[in-house]
């Protein structure tokens, strides 16, 4: 059988099995309830003309049920749906020419929605998002006043006004706080008694929120620096005071920016240590008279506690730090939200274009985010943004490069998957980060039927009023079990239904093919009255056996628990293997000539050499051409050692002349055909095939046209010999030359050497005679 035809026989199967078992015949429902959380396509008959069949019969999709006989009015299929509560528009600043206040700016709708959810059926809505103009800006200054900012506060001292009248041109409404930190107030964090510091102090609220930037200049101008002894600073304890503690810092319904400025690290939770401090952060509000006085107490805050306050408290943090350590907060930033980085300078002198530079890019990005979800809910974004931008995934949440009055769309879809335990509403709430503003979403679950509500206590269809008649089928009353309530507890134990009905503590009940009714298995039918399913736990079927040539168990056997019980003379899991040898008797009455065996009909030969219908051709035995050689030479030929005998030893030989070795049968014509290349006596090559019929005769085919060699060409290669002589001469003329080049550049630099080293002594000539005469007077002493 063919290997690729038998997969597809398997996967046709496997597939067809697969479709018999969809999300809601496979919960196995029991009521109207569990059947509209078993998936979004299934519906519940509440037709009564089904209540002696299964209670999971009842549900299943809704074309299903149609087959079975159930009408459209009798099926249960709430759906899910939204409705929008609060849906004022976006505003502007504005409004009929009064300027309106913080809270009554609309950046973001609709504001509240009601979404019942079904199980597996996602809701989705459009929420617009439109930034305002003119919005109002809260800045808190949060500055490290260690000994090393010394120069930084100079140039702090003057910050108020200036910032004022900068940030004018982005919005009329801005106001500007102050705040100081250094560290812990227990040892060994401050500076010692030897020091030159001031008091220590963990965090202290300088200047709430207010719009006199002359207050801010003034009461900055009068900030002392203190100091510490670790290298990290204890700023975490200052931001954790600044975002939770709002009516001391002032903050307002408007856009709310944290300037963090420092020129070293930090510390985390579980420093505090050092100073024996071990109780966590509680994340609450501790001033007393503008001062942190619970530095001592609590340990610093972890980062994941301050990226929750934060975002609470919608405060978009910007981090003015020295260039040393912009990677650490660049880190950081990465973990906290709406949050920027920006370098300062060694005496703090750009801090203004860097406040200026990190608001455009944090209020030119929108990010959603939405509070946590109930168990088994999930939520998805996509986002419609700028220039036809779109992004799902977690992309899907923001929208980036917004300006002034730019307005944007996000789709979100929400989903329940099940119904919570306490089967109440939840309530969760989307809003952008940064933002004051928020949606408001009321999540309720469609997890009961409306037939539900018109149930019949004590129905007679239910075993003589042993249950209530509840949206078709019977709910029991106490002591009564079974599809119509026909059973009573007293004689099954409760505990043992479930057990009952499976083969094991690992399987389906009833192999999920049926319902445990009364401690016993009822097998489900299936729509085609040829198939069933049988077995005490349901677990046999008559229709997913392997096939063979797409026929149940190839059409030789009978399906049985999903096994094939083959006929006789058939054998394999689809009796697609044939018993019958008859098919690979050779002539000579033996079984595959005696070199195989018969498999299903169909001889394997033992010697891979060897093959045929009945392994009895081998065309690569050694002589087996040479064999036939000399019969094909002298029928087609007249030629060869048997031209003289070729009637008699010949004769019987079935042969076929063709013209050309191309026209000869080729293996595709023909099965086990063999090619043949013999020499004759004058040293030419003829091609014949040949092939042994079914009925052990010999057909061969011979090619007329011969394959001679033909005689040497005297020409070319005289040509290629004169050639050749002369080609090397002219090598030879030519490195014979080259040689004497090399040999009289050396010759001619060995000179040239010589000529510049050549020195000549300076001497006189021998026959001169000088005219002049020296003569020494021995007595003369010198005086």
């Amino acid at each position: 059988m063919d290997v690729r035809l038998l997969l597809i026989s398997v996967l046709l199967g496997l597939s067809r099995a697969q479709i018999d078992v969809n999300e809601c015949t496979k919960a196995s429902a029991q009521s109207c309830s569990e059947c509209i959380q078993a998936g979004e396509k299934c519906g519940w008959c509440t037709d009564e003309n089904l209540l002696k069949q299964q209670k999971s019969t009842r549900c299943d999709e809704l074309d299903a049920l149609i087959k079975k006989g159930c009408s459209n009015p009798s099926i249960e299929n709430p759906r899910g749906r939204v409705r929008v509560n609060k849906n004022q528009p976006v505003t502007k600043r504005t409004k009929d020419g009064v300027k309106l206040k913080p809270d009554q700016i609309t950046q973001i709708q609709p504001q509240k929605l009601t979404l019942d959810l079904r199980s597996g059926e996602a809701q989705t809505f459009p929420l617009k998002f439109k930034r305002a103009e003119d919005y109002p800006i809260d800045l808190y200054y949060l500055m490290d006043l260690s000994y090393s900012m010394k120069d930084d506060l100079e140039n702090v001292k003057n910050l108020g006004t200036q910032l004022m009248k900068i940030m004018q041109t982005i919005t009329s409404d801005f106001r500007i706080g102050f705040g100081s930190f250094v560290g812990k107030t227990v040892m060994p964090y401050p500076c010692t008694s030897d020091q030159n510091c001031t008091s220590p102090f963990s965090y202290k609220n300088v200047l709430s929120l207010t719009e006199d930037g002359s207050q801010f200049n003034n009461l900055v101008s009068r900030q002392q620096i203190s100091g510490n002894l670790d290298s990290p600073e204890g700023g975490f304890d200052a931001i954790m005071q600044v975002a939770v503690c709002a009516n001391q810092i002032g903050w307002r319904n408007a856009t709310r920016l944290l300037v963090f400025s420092t020129d070293a690290g930090f510390n985390v939770a579980g420093d505090g240590k050092l100073g024996g401090i071990v109780l966590p952060n509680d994340g609450k509000c501790h001033l007393q008279d503008n001062m942190y006085t619970r530095s001592h107490f609590y340990d610093y805050p972890s980062i994941a506690h301050l990226v929750q306050k934060l975002s609470e408290n919608n405060i978009q943090t910007i981090f003015a730090v020295t260039e040393k350590f912009q990677p650490v907060y660049q880190e950081l930033k990465n973990l906290i939200p709406k949050s920027a980085v920006g370098t300062l300078t060694s005496d703090s002198n750009n801090v203004i274009d860097l406040i200026i530079d990190a608001y455009n890019s944090l209020s030119s990005e929108v990010i959603l985010e939405n509070s946590r979800l109930p168990e088994g809910v999930s939520i998805s974004y996509v986002s419609h943004c700028k220039n036809g931008v779109s992004e799902k995934g977690e992309n899907g949440r923001k929208c980036s490069n917004i300006s002034i009055g730019d307005e944007v769309t996000f789709e979100v879809a929400i989903m329940a998957k099940g119904c919570p335990s306490n089967g109440k509403s939840e309530t969760i709430k989307i809003k952008p980060l940064g933002f004051t503003e928020e949606v408001e979403i009321v999540l309720n679950f469609v997890c009961e039927c409306e037939c539900h509500k018109d149930g019949i206590p004590n129905s007679p269809a239910c075993h003589f009023g042993s249950g209530t008649l509840e949206c078709g089928a019977c709910r029991c009353n106490e002591g009564r079990i079974g599809t119509t309530c026909e059973c009573s507890k007293d004689e099954v134990r409760t505990e043992d239904l479930d057990a009952n009905c499976r083969m094991n503590n690992g399987t389906d009940i009833c192999s999920n093919n049926g319902d445990c009714v009364c401690g016993t298995c009822e097998c489900k039918k299936r729509d085609n009255p040829e198939e069933r399913y049988s077995g005490k736990f349901c677990e046999c079927d008559n229709f997913n056996c392997d096939r063979s040539n797409n026929k149940l168990c190839g059409g030789h056997g009978r399906c049985e628990c999903r096994k094939c019980i083959c006929d006789a003379n058939y054998a394999g899991s689809a009796c697609d293997c044939s018993l019958d040898t008859t098919t690979c008797l050779a002539s000579n009455k033996q079984i595959c000539n005696g070199r195989g065996t018969c498999e299903c009909g169909v001889c394997k030969c033992s010697d891979p050499k060897f093959q045929g219908i009945t392994c009895e051709i081998c065309p690569t035995c050694p002589g087996v051409c040479t064999k036939h050689k000399d019969c094909v030479q002298c029928r087609a030929f007249g030629t060869g050692d048997k031209k003289d005998t070729c009637e008699n030893e010949c004769g019987g030989l079935n042969l076929k002349v063709v013209k050309k070795k191309e026209d000869l049968p080729q293996p595709n014509d023909q099965p086990y055909i063999n090619h043949c290349k013999e020499r004759d006596a004058n040293d030419c090559w003829f091609f014949f095939t040949y092939a042994t019929k079914e009925d052990g005769t010999m057909e061969v085919h011979v090619a007329e046209d011969l394959e001679c060699p033909s005689g040497p060409d005297i020409i070319p290669i005289v040509a290629g010999v004169v050639a050749g002589i002369v080609l090397i001469g002219l090598a030879l003329l030519l490195i014979w030359k080259l040689l004497m080049i090399i040999h009289d550049r050396r010759e001619f630099a060995k000179f040239e050497k010589e000529k510049m080293n050549a020195k000549w002594d300076a001497g006189e000539n021998p026959i001169y005679k000088s005219a002049v005469t020296t003569v020494v007077n021995p007595k003369y002493e010198g005086k």
